[in-house]
């Protein structure tokens, strides 16, 4: 157990979990620009992605799908950037940052909202290594599926109960060797088709309109982006935290998109890992399996342990780390990874006004700070009613075919809070 100066007082603090779930993170315990680039980077070098890349593969000439991932990269990094700023900012993760906008009570349905999510996607994950796994050594056997999804889980739960630390140096090792593996797997594939001007020849099997198109890149990681701030909120700066989200979710996961498309255009597979089971190189995309999802998941791990600790206002996140893997765990055994794409649809209809709602209401009333120990409403209901509201557009919004769901959520949301924040603080003015 570490401690720290409390300010001014020059009394020692035991420091509980020095990943600091529920406070602020101290500026002594800030950390580099490289290292937040690399955890950052090593989020969204994520192989689950290139199965979006590869229905814009199907769909898209190459120039064509060039400017679609460049879009909704912009404006995925866009949004990312900005939470991740403000998360640079408070020093404090989005379920935190949360009770501000939405109030003590109301935050707790932030904290349900993004920790539950999260562990459903845990099990989706761990489901998938199973069975990856299996369909890599022709197991017919289910039990023998389920120990490799246990064993997995176990070593992600242990790698997010390590916190910042532990992400940072799976990172670090894994990601730079997943990306020479990717960049070797795409020299093959334009092998296949007589390089890029073979690759340019490609004529797309279906059709998509631009605007499903672009929805689909935001929608990879917008959700897990909203919860951006978990990390960023060890920046030293705004602008490190600004470039690190560049780095991930512009850079990181627009390559592994386009990955995705190029293996689908020329292999007919987006998922560069059964693109390597189909060369035969069964041993090397094991490694990029497990040294993929093994990352991200613990990322995932570390999200819902901050969200149970900021619900429960617990100082450790273990104790929430280890349950909702657990629980993640049962889920992925009960095969909750079979229902990816309706998962996936409703993570980017209810999640993203959230981030727009706590952007929205930062830059109207709290861009001073969220101070520690201000005296906040049980349940802020305008804030709350602002994300009803964008929800509902986003919600309206992919069912009626128009616009692209997960940006109609966030700028709903940032409007309508940033209105309703700017009108307090008039208000608040005129009464002094």
């Amino acid at each position: 157990m570490s401690a720290s100066l409390e300010e001014g007082t020059g009394t020692a603090a035991p420091v509980v979990d020095p990943d600091y779930p529920v406070t602020p993170v101290p500026l002594h315990a800030r950390k580099s620009f490289f290292s937040l680039a690399v955890v950052l980077l090593g989020f969204t070098v994520f192989t689950p992605t290139m199965l979006a890349g590869a229905e814009l593969g199907n769909a898209f000439r190459l120039d064509g799908l060039l400017g679609v991932i460049l879009l909704g990269s912009a404006i995925l990094g866009a949004y990312v950037a900005v939470l991740g700023w403000i998360g640079a900012r408070t020093g404090l993760t989005t379920v935190v940052m949360a009770r501000y906008v939405l109030g003590t009570a109301g935050s707790r349905f932030a904290s349900l909202l993004l920790g539950g999510t999260q562990v459903g996607w845990y099990g989706v994950i761990i489901g998938t290594v199973g069975a990856l796994t299996a369909q890599a050594f022709g197991w017919e056997s289910y039990a023998a599926e389920a120990t490799v999804m246990v064993l997995a889980s176990a070593l992600m739960c242990l790698t997010a109960c390590y916190g910042y630390r532990g992400m940072y140096w799976v990172s670090l090792v894994s990601t730079p060797l997943i990306l020479v593996l990717a960049l070797w797997v795409l020299q093959r594939s334009l092998d296949e088709v007589g390089g890029w001007s073979g690759l340019a020849d490609v004529e797309p099997g279906g059709s998509m309109t631009l605007a499903v198109a672009v929805t689909t890149v935001v929608g990879t990681f917008v959700s897990a982006g909203t919860q951006t701030p978990n990390w960023t909120r060890f920046a030293r700066r705004g602008r490190h935290a600004v470039l690190a989200c560049c780095i991930g979710f512009l850079v990181g996961n627009g390559l592994m998109i386009f990955f995705g498309a190029v293996g689908a255009m020329t292999f007919g597979e987006g998922d560069f890992v059964l693109v390597l089971y189909q060369l035969g190189l069964v041993g090397w995309g094991l490694f990029l399996l497990f040294g993929n999802l093994w990352k991200s998941n613990a990322d995932t791990a570390y999200a819902f342990g901050v969200a149970g600790a900021a619900m429960f206002d617990r100082p450790s996140k273990i104790p929430f780390v280890v349950g909702g893997s657990v629980i993640g765990t049962v889920l992925a055994l009960l095969g909750v990874h079979e229902h990816l794409v309706d998962y996936l649809v409703l993570l980017g209809i209810f999640v993203p006004p959230l981030g727009g709602v706590i952007i929205g209401d930062y830059l109207g009333r709290w861009r001073a700070g969220m101070p520690e120990g201000a005296v906040l409403p049980r349940v802020d209901l305008p804030v709350l009613g602002c994300y009803v509201v964008a929800s509902a557009l986003a919600w309206g919004s992919d069912h009626l075919g128009v616009g692209i769901p997960p940006v109609v959520g966030i700028l709903a949301a940032a409007a309508l809070a940033y209105v309703v924040g700017r009108a307090r603080v008039t208000r608040a003015a005129a009464r002094r």
